[in-house]
């Protein structure tokens, strides 16, 4: 893929960025249902059933609706009793499987999932289309379950049969972002992008954008995804990311109006629930923010949003309603690892800060060893910094925070964990810079870390006046996008 910083010169891009980002996000947020296309006069087609809908959706590896979902899943349990030798529904099956325990973070669909899309491949259909989508369908549940390199292995499996079915792809770069691969990354979303244009593609490059750290065309492509998705799932879920870019960048309020447009549309989208409970924390709205998290945990046991809602009621000096929170997380991680899901991650970065520091960094090496991706890497540099072996976690912070091997994504955490691992090694100068530099992305970006953040700038003092560099042109960038 062509490289942003070589296209044009900086300046022009940083402009050409700015605008496209102004325009678009100003149409997403001027209310995206005046992008849909004026609805004809005369007799409108009929609807497709629901089943169908989904089938259309998960065929494609976009979001679907719950109810369509379950409305997909009975039609063919019921057509399979029937016609088990049927290989296309088979695929089609465990691709609803998967799409279904991805959509309610409930693993027991997975083992499902495997066994139907194993099935798809043993009854032998003629032709490689379907066996393709199996073997896709295998990818897209790997990337479910967070192995990697499985994932890896079936889409590249799938690609080789058919190199030019487009929906390979977008499980292919899931799993090379994964781990840490840029170039194959980058490579499959231009190949990706030769083959096929419309909201899923613009929604997996807004993706891949993100994590190199090319926010304004992040945004944009994500926020036309939005404005051009048909059915209403795919585009709450397009709007779901919108605002966690907006929420990102400390943008509260257009993260607000996202994370709550996307519910309006599909109100099973509990990322964007979720989503909610983060800015309504916040901008203070701190009962709303519990009342947020509670509804998408009720749906959508994510151990990521029991972990966030614990740090909420810590935040609050609520312990014991923390301390639930924490062995709803610990519940549902040991329930992941029944349905094959690896959920080592969130395990350790739990553990690393409010459980064994020297558990999480044994969980997390074993990660690292698996999938060296970059959020491994930030969270086994934390936790090493947090069992006392400071001089090894910088070099795992440092990895996270490059641009170059670490992908470029603008993270205030992984800046906070970097600059007070350099704290602790009276690195005084790179540490205020880093902390600093995490406020700046997002002043809000934790209700316990940023206040540490700024207790610990405080506790730094200002730096001599001989020692002050020259803010370097992506410091300058993101200081104007803040302001």
């Amino acid at each position: 893929m062509e490289n942003h910083e070589e296209a044009a010169p900086r300046s022009s891009r940083r402009a050409r960025r700015a605008l496209i980002a102004a325009v678009a996000g100003c149409l997403v947020l001027g209310g995206t249902l005046m992008l849909l296309p004026r609805q004809p006069t005369g007799p409108k087609a009929p609807a497709p059933a629901p089943g169908a809908q989904a089938r259309a959706a998960v065929t494609t590896g976009v979001a679907a609706a719950l109810p369509d979902l379950a409305a997909l899943i009975g039609e063919r349990e019921t057509h399979l009793r029937g016609h088990p030798r049927d290989a296309e529904s088979w695929a089609v099956l465990g691709a609803a499987y998967v799409e279904q325990g991805r959509r309610t973070a409930e693993p027991a669909y997975y083992p499902k999932a495997e066994h139907a899309l194993r099935t798809s491949l043993r009854v032998r259909a003629k032709g490689n289309d379907v066996q393709a989508a199996a073997l896709g369908g295998l990818a897209a549940l790997a990337n479910a379950r967070r192995d990697f390199r499985a994932a890896k292995r079936w889409g590249e499996a799938a690609l080789k049969l058919d190199p030019k079915r487009w929906t390979t792809y977008p499980p292919l770069i899931d799993a090379y972002t994964g781990l840490g691969d840029w170039k194959a990354t980058e490579r499959a979303l231009e190949r990706l992008q030769g083959l096929r244009g419309g909201p899923a593609v613009m929604a997996r490059a807004g993706a891949v954008y993100r994590d190199r750290g090319w926010r304004e065309d992040a945004m944009a492509q994500l926020s036309d995804a939005a404005a051009g998705a048909q059915a209403p799932a795919e585009r709450a879920a397009y709007l779901e990311r919108v605002g966690q870019l907006a929420w990102e960048r400390g943008d509260r309020e257009p993260a607000l109006r996202h994370f709550q447009e996307a519910v309006r549309i599909d109100p099973d989208q509990r990322a964007a629930q979720a989503g909610q409970g983060r800015v309504l924390a916040a901008l203070g709205r701190t009962s709303e923010a519990l009342s947020a998290y509670r509804v998408a945990l009720a749906k959508r046991p994510d151990p990521q949003y029991a972990l966030e809602l614990g740090e909420l009621y810590e935040s609050l000096g609520l312990r014991q309603a923390a301390q639930v929170q924490y062995d709803l997380l610990r519940a549902r991680v040991r329930g992941a690892a029944a349905g094959g899901a690896d959920e080592e991650l969130v395990l350790g970065v739990f553990e690393a800060d409010h459980g064994d520091p020297q558990a999480a960094v044994v969980r997390l090496r074993a990660e690292w060893r698996r999938q060296p991706g970059i959020a491994v890497a930030d969270a086994l540099g934390w936790a090493l910094h947090r069992a006392g072996q400071d001089e090894e976690a910088l070099r795992y912070a440092v990895r996270a925070t490059d641009k170059v091997r670490g992908g470029g994504v603008r993270s205030a955490l992984y800046a906070y964990h970097r600059g007070m691992i350099e704290r602790e090694l009276e690195k005084y100068g790179p540490a205020r810079r880093h902390l600093q530099e995490a406020l700046v992305i997002n002043p809000y970006f934790s209700p316990l870390r940023a206040r540490t953040a700024r207790e610990a700038l405080t506790a730094l003092g200002e730096p001599p006046a001989e020692d002050v560099p020259a803010m370097d042109a992506e410091a300058e960038t993101e200081t104007e996008e803040r302001s």
